[in-house]
């Protein structure tokens, strides 16, 4: 599918670069842009050049809001369509659909979010789907000022030796679980899906929020590509036996602001050697050998099992799901006709749901096989649920 992707401040903008860096001339990125207010923010971008970032809110300053979200959302009000302008250069009319990439707990992007999704509603006929970063506790604690404020701080300074550089810290955002409830709700009322990404679940415990940064945005753009990319092949190669397109997506994510969750899982496969037409090897290779059948039912009956068991972009309670969507690629000769269907009927038990789309992703060249499981409406993660609570 022709997805247009728009990081929105800080956490979204570095999405959204590592999107074009990673990703420019992949079939399914049709659009990337960078909107913020933080002048400095911007202009530490690397793969986006000045023509896709746009510095909006004159009332800033050009710096920061600092945790203000009603701010944003003013900002948001005064410049969606400003925004939505911006985007013209590279013909969002031509998307499929739209992704806002943000930091649930900021206030430039997670103010402006509910209204740009507003008015990419009103403007095109696509879904606009939301990916949304959760804050950690560490965010909110107050700083103590003899030491680190938590253990991941105290075991990540107690790595560096020294000379070496600081392992960066937590940022300090009393506001951000609140900020995160008031935003989760406002694009929920927007957004055709949101998707929730747990920063605190996937740091590990020597970790800063700071220090992991780099990590934690490679799986979230890998989850990014592997989801929207799964449908859009280049031009030349094999064609998929179940095309995925735009329609499955949307069914899958819903329609009415529900929480949805990505799993993904990856497992390094022989590509297999080519025979000759010839038989003798003597005159090139044309033709993919056979794949022992064991083998490739049991690399995707594991990455299926994995994508679904596995640590996904948000907790989901018991694996329960109306709806799941199952996405696996790979070298076309391991994409095993039947082993996919068994894991389809596998992740109908796993999940409950009653509706399971499905589609394949060929890779001609590829080197492991994968799967991308999508489930919505879950029951409110744990995390998500003592976010709300900050509010009330």
């Amino acid at each position: 599918m022709r997805l247009h992707v728009i990081g929105l401040g800080g956490a979204g903008g570095r999405i959204a670069d590592r999107l074009a860096g990673d990703h420019d001339g992949d079939p399914f990125l049709a659009g990337v842009h960078a909107f913020d207010t933080d002048m400095d923010a911007l202009g530490a971008l690397d793969a986006l050049g000045e023509e896709r970032r746009y510095r909006f809110g004159d009332a800033a300053g050009g710096d920061g809001l600092e945790g203000d979200l009603h701010a944003g959302r003013r900002l948001g009000d005064a410049h969606a369509s400003e925004l939505g302008r911006a985007m013209d250069d590279q013909q969002p009319s031509v998307a499929e659909a739209f992704l806002i990439v943000v930091g649930l707990g900021g206030a430039a992007g997670a103010g402006a979010a509910p209204a740009l999704a507003a008015e990419l509603s009103r403007l095109y006929d696509a879904p606009v789907y939301a990916f949304g970063f959760l804050p950690t506790h560490d965010e909110t604690e107050e700083p103590d000022d003899d030491g680190p404020r938590s253990a991941s701080d105290a075991a990540a300074g107690a790595a560096a030796a020294p000379g070496d550089e600081p392992v960066p810290s937590t940022p300090h955002r009393p506001l951000a679980e609140r900020n995160a409830a008031r935003t989760l709700d406002a694009l929920s009322d927007e957004c055709a899906a949101v998707l929730p990404f747990d920063n605190g679940a996937w740091l590990r415990p020597s970790e800063t929020l700071g220090g992991a940064r780099d990590r934690l945005n490679e799986v979230a753009v890998e989850r990014i590509a592997a989801l929207f990319g799964a449908g859009e092949t280049p031009e030349g190669t094999a064609t998929p036996q179940q095309v995925l397109d735009a329609s499955d997506v949307a069914r899958a994510a819903g329609s009415d602001g529900e929480i949805a969750v990505i799993g993904h899982a990856t497992q390094a496969v022989e590509p297999p050697e080519k025979e000759s037409k010839f038989g003798l090897g003597l005159f090139g290779s044309s033709e993919p050998a056979e794949v022992d059948t064991s083998a490739a039912v049991s690399a995707i009956e594991t990455v299926i099992r994995k994508a679904a068991r596995g640590k996904n972009t948000v907790e989901v309670p018991e694996g329960r799901a109306d709806r799941t969507l199952l996405v696996v690629g790979g070298p076309p000769a391991w994409l095993n006709r039947e082993a996919i269907a068994e894991g389809r009927r596998w992740l109908a038990e796993e999940t409950g749901s009653d509706a399971i789309l499905s589609g394949d992703a060929p890779v001609p060249d590829g080197e492991e096989v994968f799967a991308v499981v999508v489930r919505s409406g879950v029951d409110e993660p744990d995390r998500i649920r003592e976010i709300r609570e900050t509010i009330g």
